[in-house]
């Protein structure tokens, strides 16, 4: 009991030496620092401050006391508390993040890849479909069907006005991930390709998803290119189905280049399996064409295909009745009193399509004086109108010369703009009415586009007279092809002289040149095939 008041008094002595010492340390130490001129004594200024706060501390408050110093100095005793681990401070160390696998994604190596791209675009581009530093994902397609794409929204916002609203905007959205089930994953992978990258990656297959993307969220270099692509491919088998979409999207240029091949080869186009894809108001704009290069019962039987894809389409057996119902006033946009009596009466007269009323008053129309009114147009289609690229400005002829012996007479030539080459006019006998075989072909670097083996009827003029292919066909600018023909028949005909190697056809300029082909004498100067017929 005695030696209570002596530890009280070592127990204050203590906080009392502590205090002065804190009190008078902090002068010591700034003047210690600031004399120090390297950061070295920089640090040990930090560190012996925490040390020598930890030393105050461990003498004001031993461990073993488990005492707490409240505010108004009174020391309470505690129950000692478990004792707490203090995890450190973790150091920036660079590791390899691991990247969920998409669709060509790419896996960025740390630290290496900032210096291995030394361009913002390359390291732009690494960031694509790379879930590294990703702040939205995209869950594209319908459901099942669905990817999961990682983007960076800094990245979208500076390339597209709507994901810039999206994220940015007053009605930013705050999910992380974004539902996307009207679009293709591998179209928005292209999208956003270019969007980091700048490159475009178009495909035959997915080129028309990625227009829909680029319209929808209003990027319109991409949606230039995929125009472009869609006029440089676009063909017969496919116009139909591009003429749709180009009115969907609003392409008033695409739409015209469709118009162009539709009207040229419209046979080809009206019989592809993509005019049974198309919608029914297309359907109806290409009924009503005027222009369409094609017999009525070709339009009948290609309306019925469609009529019959749409019943199954629509879950429908394909029942005459279904059939119409699904034509609805389309049916009536055929010309059906233009085809010959022969021609409806083996065909549409047969389908069980036509009421028999309607029927009826169709057989009278061709045979009664007296002709009834009918709910379908009279009048054939106008078509189009060919147009010919002679090159020879003189024809001629000699005792021996112009003379067939199964040889060739070929030319090559190019064109400025896209046509439709529909056949050749050739020079027949100088000799009289006289009838040719003929066999007349259309190559590009060797490989057959067309032919067509006939025959025609000269009269003895130096005229020119036409032989056509079975269809168009469409020819590339700025792409050299040969023309030839091979005629057997009487041994003299005329022959064309004083050659151009250039020839201007309303818009549309021709160049010719020789072809190693011709054995027989033709070339640009003089010869055979004086005329190209086309389409333009």
């Amino acid at each position: 009991m005695p030696a209570a008041p002596e530890c009280k008094l070592s127990h204050h002595g203590r906080i009392m030496k502590c205090v002065t010492f804190l009190l008078l340390l902090p002068e010591t130490l700034k003047k210690l620092k600031r004399t120090s001129k390297h950061s070295r004594l920089s640090l040990c200024y930090n560190i012996l401050t925490l040390s020598l706060k930890k030393r105050m501390a461990a003498e004001l408050y031993p461990v073993n006391d488990h005492a707490t110093v409240q505010k108004n100095g009174t020391v309470m005793l505690s129950l000692p508390e478990k004792k707490r681990s203090v995890e450190p401070v973790a150091q920036s160390t660079a590791t390899t993040p691991t990247t969920e696998q998409n669709i060509r994604n790419n896996n960025v190596e740390i630290p290496s890849w900032h210096s291995a791209h030394p361009t913002l675009r390359e390291r732009n581009a690494l960031m694509f479909n790379n879930e590294h530093m990703a702040d939205v994902h995209f869950i594209v397609g319908p459901p099942g069907e669905s990817e999961r794409v990682p983007a960076h929204k800094y990245v979208l916002a500076v390339g597209s006005s709507v994901f810039c609203a999206m994220f940015y905007g007053d009605l930013a959205e705050g999910d992380s991930d974004i539902h996307i089930p009207d679009g293709e994953p591998a179209a928005f992978l292209i999208l956003l390709k270019y969007m980091y990258s700048d490159e475009i990656e178009l495909a035959a297959d997915t080129v028309l998803a990625t227009l829909y993307a680029a319209k929808k969220y209003l990027v319109s270099a991409l949606a230039r290119a995929c125009v472009g692509f869609l006029e440089t491919s676009l063909e017969a088998r496919n116009a139909c189905v591009l003429l749709s979409q180009s009115r969907l999207f609003e392409e008033p240029e695409l739409t015209q280049r469709c118009w162009e091949v539709i009207d040229a080869q419209a046979e080809l186009a009206l019989c592809s399996e993509g005019f049974t894809e198309i919608d029914l108001p297309t359907l109806e704009h290409i009924l009503q064409r005027e222009t369409l290069n094609v017999k009525e019962t070709v339009v009948f039987q290609a309306i019925l295909g469609w009529a019959d894809a749409e019943c199954r389409r629509q879950g429908l057996s394909p029942t005459s009745q279904n059939q119409r119902s699904m034509l609805g006033k389309a049916l009536h946009f055929v010309r059906l009193p233009s085809m010959t009596l022969q021609e409806f009466a083996d065909g549409a007269a047969q389908s069980n399509i036509l009421t028999l009323e309607e029927t009826h008053s169709i057989f009278l129309w061709y045979t009664a004086a007296t002709k009834p009114a009918l709910g379908f147009p009279v009048a054939p289609r106008k078509g189009l109108t060919p147009q010919r690229c002679h090159r020879f400005q003189s024809s001629a002829y000699r005792s021996n010369q112009w003379r067939y012996r199964g040889r060739c007479d070929s030319i090559q030539f190019a064109v400025d703009k896209r046509v439709f080459i529909a056949g050749l006019g050739l020079y027949g006998s100088s000799g009289g009415k006289a009838e040719y075989s003929v066999k007349i072909e259309l190559k590009r670097q060797g490989v057959l586009l067309a032919q067509n083996l006939t025959k025609f009827v000269s009269d003895g003029s130096n005229s020119t007279f036409p032989v056509w292919f079975e269809h168009p066909v469409q020819v590339e600018q700025d792409a050299f092809y040969t023309v030839s023909a091979v005629l057997d028949g009487t041994e003299l005909s005329y022959f064309g002289q004083e050659g151009m190697t250039e020839v201007q056809c309303g818009k549309v300029t021709f160049q010719f040149q020789c072809s190693s082909d011709s054995t027989n004498g033709t070339g640009v100067q003089g010869g055979q095939i004086p005329e190209l017929m086309f389409y333009a």
